[in-house]
C-alpha cells in the first residue's frame, strides 16, 4: 500500500507556478490575477477565501478579496462580477459558495465570464468537459486526476467507480475519467444515494472515488484487493480521546480499506490540498489563454 501525498503534490504545483510567475516578473510582464468575492459571514467561507488569497500571494499572483454583507442584493453582486469580467488585471473570478438564500447561485455562476471561470462551474465549462473540449475543470476533480497522473496510476480501461453525484465532484470527475486521453479513458460507474447494494459496485472498482459526504461509509469488505482509493470526504466526528473533542475522517474507513489498497489518499492531506493548487493552476491557465 502506498499513500498518495496530496500535500506534497500540491506543494510541487505551487512551486512550478511560482517559477513561471517569477519569470514573468523578471521580464516585466503582467502576472495572473484572481479576485475572490464573498457575501455574508459564513465562517467556513471566510477561512476558505483567506486560504485561497494567501496561496495566491505566496506564488506571486495578484489577488484581491471583495467582501460584502449578507444583505447585499443580487443585482449589486452581478454588477461587481461584470466589473471584473472587464478588468484585464484579474483573469480568474471566484464567488465563494454558498451564497445567502435571496441570491440565485446559478444566475451568479452564469454571470462570470467563461474565460474567467476558474472554479469550472459555468454551464459552458461543464458542457465543454462533457464533450471533451479544452476547458476549466472544477478544482477538486482536476486535483484528483492530477494525483493519478503524478503517481503514474494507469487509468486506461480501468473500472472507475464514483460514489457521489454532486455538481462539484461526482459528476465532473465521472465525465473527466470518461475522456479519451492518457490520464482517463476509463470505464465509469456512478453510484449515489439511490444505489441498491452499494458494495456490489464498489467491489468491482479498480479505482474508487468516494465523494458521498458520509463519514467512513466505505468499509474494508466493500473493496477488492489492489484497489486505488481516492477519498474526497472531509467529515468531523466526535472523538473524546482527542484534545479537540473531534477528529477529521474521510468517506472511507481508512484503517480497514488501506491494507487492501495499492494506493490510497489519507484524510487530511490527500485530495484537500489539491483543490487550491488547481485553482491557482486554472488561474494561470486563464492568464495564458486570455490575459497575456
Amino acid at each position: 500500500m502506498q499513500l498518495i501525498d496530496g500535500k506534497k503534490i500540491a506543494s510541487d504545483i505551487r512551486k512550478e507556478l511560482k517559477e513561471k510567475i517569477d519569470k514573468l516578473k523578471a521580464e516585466r510582464k503582467n502576472v495572473p490575477g484572481l479576485v475572490a468575492i464573498i457575501v455574508g459571514d459564513n465562517p467556513a467561507s471566510k477561512i476558505y477565501v483567506a486560504s485561497k488569497s494567501k496561496a495566491c500571494e505566496e506564488i506571486g499572483m495578484r489577488t484581491k478579496v471583495e467582501k460584502f454583507p449578507a444583505t447585499f442584493h443580487e443585482k449589486e453582486l452581478i454588477d461587481v462580477i461584470e466589473k471584473y469580467n472587464a478588468d484585464k488585471d484579474y483573469h480568474g473570478i471566484l464567488v465563494q459558495l454558498p451564497l445567502p438564500k435571496h441570491i440565485n447561485e446559478n444566475k451568479i455562476i452564469e454571470t462570470i465570464s467563461p474565460h474567467k471561470d476558474v472554479d469550472g462551474f459555468h454551464p459552458m465549462s461543464v458542457g465543454n468537459l462533457v464533450i471533451g473540449k479544452e476547458t476549466f475543470v472544477s478544482c477538486t476533480p482536476a486535483g484528483i486526476q492530477e494525483l493519478l497522473k503524478r503517481y503514474y496510476i494507469n487509468t486506461r480501461g480501468k473500472h472507475v467507480v464514483v460514489v457521489g453525484r454532486s455538481n462539484i465532484v461526482g459528476k465532473p470527475i465521472a465525465n473527466l475519467m470518461l475522456q479519451k486521453n492518457d490520464y482517463a479513458n476509463s470505464i465509469v460507474t456512478v453510484c449515489h444515494s439511490a444505489t441498491p447494494d452499494l458494495s456490489y459496485y464498489t467491489k468491482q472498482a479498480d479505482i474508487l472515488i468516494a465523494a458521498i459526504g458520509q463519514p467512513e461509509m466505505i468499509k474494508g469488505d466493500m473493496v477488492k484487493e489492489g484497489v486505488v482509493v481516492i477519498d474526497v470526504g472531509i467529515n468531523r466526528i466526535e472523538d473524546k480521546a482527542s484534545s479537540k473533542g473531534y477528529r477529521i475522517v474521510g468517506d472511507v474507513a481508512f484503517d480497514e480499506v488501506a491494507p487492501k489498497s495499492s494506493y490510497i489518499t489519507p484524510v487530511p492531506g490527500g485530495v484537500g490540498p489539491m483543490t487550491i493548487a488547481m485553482l491557482l493552476s486554472n488561474t494561470y491557465k486563464a492568464f495564458k489563454l486570455y490575459g497575456e
